[in-house]
């Protein structure tokens, strides 16, 4: 099982950023999924899940900003960003989760490699 993601840059406070993460090896539309990010120096933080049905949660910090969606036909994971701000300079992370159960992921079973999202000016 293999996730790549890949999106992320430098981009200015307040714009915008899309960041994909595709799946290979497994049954992409009935996996629950999960965007997590670590700042530096920070711990890792979950951003948003999705289940196989397509129920989104959101952390606290992102919610109304971000939206993340599943195209099943295309095996991807997106996460649109939006109004970023420098606190949400991080590494993101796209997971294939155990069991998503109301917005808690209940155990990761794969890890995608990180893209760098800086927001500065």
């Amino acid at each position: 099982v293999q996730l790549q993601a890949s999106g992320g840059g430098l981009v200015q406070p307040g714009g915008s950023l899309i960041l994909s993460c595709v799946v290979s090896g497994t049954s992409f539309s009935l996996q629950p999924m999960a965007w997590y990010r670590q700042a530096p120096g920070q711990s890792r933080e979950l951003v948003a899940t999705i289940t196989s049905g397509g129920r989104t949660n959101y952390a606290d910090s992102v919610h109304g900003r971000f939206t993340i969606s599943r195209d099943n036909a295309k095996d991807m994971l997106n996460l649109q960003m939006n109004s970023l701000q420098p606190e949400d300079t991080a590494v993101y992370t796209c997971a294939i989760a155990r069991t998503v159960l109301a917005g808690e992921v209940r155990g990761v079973r794969y890890w995608g490699q990180g893209t760098l999202v800086t927001v500065s000016s």
